[in-house]
């Protein structure tokens, strides 16, 4: 869902509907319900990961976060985001501008598209590039033939990474800059705007939380990517592994200590990207109600 459509601030002092307006047992029934559910499955396994990896002490935490191979998977995962996020904001801008402001031939199509990577597995989606660029699939033996490998590599792993993230940044960005209109951007160029000062001055400070969302969303996806991940990158150990498989070869290997320290960096960068994408949401959901009181004349 986008954050457009999730987020819509109750601007109106207009009583509540009777469906949602009565039984306060039920809506306390239901949030019970949620909170115990977010519990379950959310809280409770991440207080016991971080209850696991400090389990035996700061000294050996830090040791597991500093090992050679830890090192290696955590600089691979920060670059591999470093390249992806914007190589898919810079396409998600430039596809998000073309579906909202034109009407084209094959617009749906691109739409589906750009969606394939929500419906397809992350192990298909390896699988396919195994097939594209494997020593046995189409491009693979000519690749070889000019010494190019990219299976097996960090090449790899940062094509799967920004196939699986492309839709974040569009698919937040299309449904605001459609509710927008063209309106404003017309008018800046009736008056003599070029086309970048209309989108540097117009275009981007209206969908700047959108987008900023968006980049959030995608960079998490980014760094916690991993069954397309598993299948490309042949888990080499110091070379090709990234955060999500150091903590699986980790636990395979019985190294459970180290596995959860790796897991609980992991969990605090997730829960990094929470913050800001809730003041985001905040900052939105404010700007929104400021519109809604400006449009009503309050």
């Amino acid at each position: 869902m986008s954050i457009a459509t999730s987020i819509q601030p109750h601007a109106s002092s207009s009583p509540l509907p009777a469906a949602v307006g009565e039984s306060a047992w039920v809506r306390r029934t239901l949030i019970a319900i949620a909170l115990g559910f977010i519990s379950l499955v959310l809280l409770m396994p991440l207080v016991l990961v971080f209850t696991y990896a400090f389990g035996e002490g700061l000294q050996v935490y830090l040791a597991a976060i500093r090992e050679t191979d830890s090192l290696s998977a955590i600089r691979l995962t920060l670059i591999t985001a470093a390249i992806v996020v914007p190589l898919n904001t810079v396409f998600g801008v430039a596809a998000a501008w073309a579906i909202a402001k034109f009407d084209f031939r094959g617009k749906s199509v691109l739409i589906t598209i750009i969606d394939l990577p929500f419906a397809i597995s992350p192990v298909v989606v390896g699988m396919i590039f195994i097939l594209l660029f494997g020593a046995r699939g189409w491009f693979g033996p000519t690749l070889s033939e000019w010494g190019i490998q990219i299976i097996f590599t960090p090449l790899a792993i940062i094509i799967v990474s920004a196939f699986g993230t492309m839709p974040f940044v569009v698919r937040e960005l299309i449904p605001l800059m459609q509710a927008q209109g063209t309106e404003e951007e017309q008018s800046a160029l009736t008056l003599g705007a070029s086309g970048f000062q209309t989108f540097w001055r117009i275009t981007l400070p209206n969908i700047k939380w959108g987008l900023i969302y968006g980049v959030i969303l995608c960079n998490a996806r980014a760094m916690g990517e991993f069954g397309s991940v598993y299948v490309v990158s042949g888990r080499i150990r110091g070379e090709t592994n990234t955060m999500p498989l150091h903590i699986e070869v980790l636990y395979n290997d019985y190294m459970f200590t180290a596995s959860f320290a790796v897991a609980s960096l992991l969990a605090m960068l997730a829960l990094v990207t929470l913050v800001v994408k809730s003041v985001v949401e905040w900052k939105i959901a404010r700007d929104l109600a400021i519109a809604t009181r400006e449009s009503s004349g309050e």
